[in-house]
């Protein structure tokens, strides 16, 4: 058996490749968009994809599995289960509680687990010129290392009511049926730590069942259906805006992308006759650089790990934008983007000194030029942060507002006082410090150290 585990850490998604190399035979499970990953994998290791599957219809990533199957011809495996509002509306082969798939030597068993969502599917896998016994299960969101998945998101993100709660207690009872499995069962989650899906992921890449019952949380409540409950839908992080487009474009025909798009550096006239259009410009600049000399109106995202949820928050998919970034970022950054299906990118820019645009500059202060500001009536003080990271600890007299619905809270901002902002360790506050300036609030302040400053340096939270 071939088994390869791919991993995207900016958005801490799992896929897997994995193949009979007896048979020349390969399936891939949860694909990203950008799936030339899988094609090399398969070249370098004499295997041709025959099968893909996904194990629900994602809301964090835009699945690539239709965008494999037109380049390999492999045939399709979704989940049937679920009802009528939870079927993929395209074509491919339905896969029942118990059904199986083969690829050459090896069997993967579809096992319905709803929870996450009403159509999730786990898959067995069976080596059986090993072994009798299964071996490996790939839980997707359903199963994580630490941690299981969260049942409102249909709920919070797509808005169907009473949802969550239903959601919550069939995962209880799919997570009974887990139990019973082998304790020797390697289990293969869809994410790791730093993924919405969940709340406290595990930074390793994988688990055993029997690790899982007596590590994770959500093993301890056999007897105790209402506190798991209770529990899980507790302390959720916020889920990305983007969620709802996901769920969507993962679940109907859409356009398919089978090469990364190759995007134009736009000359200085280009960039401005788009400028002048009203063409958003995203820079992607470190927050540092950003903050010596920015174009008037551009949104700071930086380009790091967490590039595509940020853009998932504060972007709308029906406008146009340009980027600032270094050329030989631009592949990289293309990737992140398609992978949750932001692909109308304008054209990018290098350079914003020779544009001949008058940059502003942010205002960034220190620990304390910050003190300076506390306990005053004519100064706001806002904690970017998220409300469970408010709520374990904040600045006495810091209003929340998380950045991600920033856009959505500019009424809570005044216009009539020093504001001054701040997050964890920065980065969110160069997002929001940039919006907040778009948005003609000129008296804003960045405390960039945020509150692994504050708390470093004997800072008091309540």
């Amino acid at each position: 058996m071939f088994f390869q585990h791919v991993y995207d850490k900016s958005l801490a998604q799992a896929s897997f490749l994995i193949g009979c190399q007896a048979k020349g035979e390969a399936i891939v499970i949860d694909a990203q968009r950008d799936m030339d990953v899988y094609l090399k994998i398969a070249e370098q290791n004499n295997l041709k994809i025959t099968h893909i599957t996904e194990t629900h219809i994602h809301a964090d990533f835009l699945a690539g599995s239709r965008e494999l199957a037109a380049v390999t011809g492999a045939q399709l495996y979704l989940s049937d289960e679920g009802g009528a509002d939870w079927q993929y509306q395209f074509d491919h082969i339905g896969l029942k509680h118990g059904e199986k798939i083969k690829v050459g030597n090896l069997t993967l068993e579809a096992l319905h687990t709803p929870g996450h969502t009403p159509e999730s599917i786990s898959f067995l896998l069976t080596d059986h010129p090993a072994a009798s016994e299964p071996v490996m299960i790939f839980t997707g969101d359903f199963v994580f290392v630490g941690d299981i998945g969260r049942p409102d998101l249909l709920e919070k993100v797509a808005g169907l009511v009473g949802t969550q709660e239903k959601g919550a207690k069939q995962m209880y009872e799919s997570i009974q049926r887990f139990a019973e499995l082998p304790s020797f069962v390697q289990v293969w989650p869809g994410h790791g730590a730093g993924s919405a899906c969940g709340k406290a992921l595990g930074t390793v890449p994988s688990s055993t069942v029997g690790y899982e019952k007596i590590r994770n949380w959500a093993f301890q409540y056999e007897n105790d259906k209402n506190g798991f409950v209770d529990y899980l839908l507790s302390g959720q992080p916020e889920p990305p805006k983007y969620f709802a487009m996901m769920k969507h474009l993962n679940k109907v025909n859409r356009p398919l992308l089978v090469e990364i798009p190759q995007h134009q550096q736009l000359s200085t006239a280009q960039f401005l006759r788009a400028h002048n259009d009203g063409i958003k410009v995203i820079d992607m600049r470190n927050k540092v650089d950003f903050a010596k000399g920015f174009i008037p109106g551009s949104i700071n995202i930086q380009h790091n790990n967490s590039l595509s949820t940020w853009a998932g928050w504060i972007l709308n998919y029906q406008e146009q934008f340009t980027i600032v970034a270094n050329a030989d970022e631009m592949e990289e950054i293309t990737r992140k983007l398609m992978r949750i299906g932001l692909d109308n990118i304008y054209g990018f820019i290098s350079n914003v000194e020779d544009l001949g645009i008058e940059l502003q500059t942010a205002d960034v202060i220190d620990l304390e030029t910050f003190k300076t500001y506390l306990s005053k009536d004519d100064i706001q003080i806002v904690d970017l942060r998220g409300l469970t990271e408010y709520n374990d600890g904040h600045i006495e007299g810091a209003e929340h507002i998380f950045v991600g619905t920033l856009q959505d809270n500019l009424d809570k901002i005044s216009k009539n006082k020093q504001v001054v902002i701040h997050c964890q360790s920065g980065d969110r506050a160069a997002i929001a410090y940039s919006i907040l300036r778009r948005n003609d609030f000129d008296d804003v302040r960045n405390y960039s150290g945020g509150m692994k400053d504050w708390v470093t340096n004997g800072g008091k939270t309540v």
